[in-house]
């Protein structure tokens, strides 16, 4: 699996937790997909996104076009 789908399945992952979380538990935790969509959106146009660094780091390959 190349980085760019792992950081989308961690993005898609952590927004469905946290909004089942807030559903149970305490919608504070709604703030913690706001994060999630505002560290992708801000990626979108810096190209700067931690998990990815990590996952390089960790030798996983970029998709292939």
């Amino acid at each position: 699996m190349c980085r760019e789908n792992i950081v989308r399945m961690f993005a898609g992952f952590f927004i469905l937790a946290s909004l089942a979380l807030a559903h149970y538990y305490s919608p504070l935790f709604l703030y913690f997909p706001a994060f999630v969509g505002l560290n992708l959106l801000q990626s979108s146009f810096t190209h700067f996104c931690p998990l990815e660094i990590i996952l390089k780091k960790l030798g996983f390959e970029g998709c292939k076009n």
